[in-house]
């Protein structure tokens, strides 16, 4: 009878808190917050309320309450589980869509996840080891995996080396600020824009759509360019060989015309130079800026196809040329 009375406590407890919080959530300022989590959680909460009447009601059968107990460590991992996921959507939810607009934004959407991962391996290995405790044979053992110490612990420590150091790797580029969602960098020679940060591994997009991944300890252990770490915006780069007989003001005239007319250009800077001489060329370098890393390499290939164009229509004498001189 106690048992009965205890369970319908519960489940009326249950069904009395969906009621409230959907009407709270109804008109509140919170409900961005609220109904999710009420959604999420549900039947996780219905379960440890069951389970923590149930635990009250038996108090004859001991074997019975300890599987009780395990269930109940386990709702409440769970429960404790899908808050952490609920809060991860909500936080992403309140966040612009642009990721690449505000760095703030950036490193926000590069922090949560991986907080959000740790968290739920820090709450499963705590519920596997209290698990364990509530077996006297197994009480070491689990103590073992809540500290941290032990045999469990070096096993752990051997077993999964590279996956732990990946994972602090992840932790550690997270939160150093030099790298973000939506940063636009170079790794050995690649040229792409980071997609996500995982807790073990950077997802980059590179500029034909293929995707690099590679593991976060990389980024703790070799140097890249990171074209976007306090801004947007990049500024691209291409090099022309010209002939010595070109004349640069009618390149940059040119040059001025094309950045000019571009929509991917920026309005914010450009220049031509000549940056090194060779026996056989001069090497023109032209710098422009643009809103982002996708828009700058289509600036540059537009520009260089530009050039080229105007070189080979118009002054085909300014195109390279090797030269012989003969003496009798």
């Amino acid at each position: 009878m106690i048992v009965v009375v205890a369970v319908g406590v519960a489940i009326a407890a249950g069904l009395l808190a969906g009621v409230l919080v959907e009407r709270r959530a109804g008109g509140h300022r919170y409900r961005w917050l609220l109904a999710p989590l009420y959604r999420a959680s549900r039947i996780p909460a219905v379960a440890v309320l069951l389970l923590v009447a149930l635990y009250v009601g038996i108090r004859a059968y001991p074997g019975v309450r300890r599987v009780v107990v395990v269930l109940l460590i386990a709702s409440v991992a769970w429960l404790v589980l899908r808050a952490l996921h609920v809060a991860e959507r909500v936080a992403f939810s309140r966040l612009p869509g642009e990721t690449r607009a505000d760095r703030r934004v950036r490193r926000a959407r590069t922090q949560i996840r991986p907080v959000r991962r740790l968290t739920s391996v820090v709450v499963t290995v705590a519920a596997i080891g209290l698990i364990l405790t509530t077996f006297p044979a197994l009480r070491t053992i689990g103590l073992s995996v809540l500290t941290s110490a032990g045999v469990v612990g070096a096993l752990l420590g051997l077993s999964a080396r590279t996956a732990l150091s990946n994972a602090f790797a992840g932790i550690q580029v997270a939160f150093a600020d030099g790298l973000h969602v939506g940063d636009v960098i170079v790794v050995d020679g690649q040229w792409g824009r980071v997609e996500e940060v995982k807790l073990t591994n950077v997802v980059i997009r590179l500029w034909d759509d293929r995707m690099l991944i590679l593991p976060t300890t990389w980024f703790t252990e070799h140097p890249f360019q990171n074209w976007t770490r306090h801004e947007t915006r990049v500024i691209g780069q291409i090099r022309v060989h010209v002939d010595h007989t070109a004349d640069l003001d009618d390149l940059r005239a040119e040059t001025r015309r094309l950045v000019e007319s571009s929509p991917l250009w920026d309005r914010h800077q450009w220049v031509l130079q000549m940056v090194d001489a060779t026996p056989q060329t001069v090497v023109v370098q032209v710098q422009a800026s643009a809103a982002d890393g996708p828009s700058a390499w289509d600036l540059r290939c537009d520009l260089r196809e530009g050039l080229v164009r105007y070189l080979r229509d118009h002054h085909p004498e300014w195109m390279p040329r090797t030269r012989s001189e003969y003496h009798p």
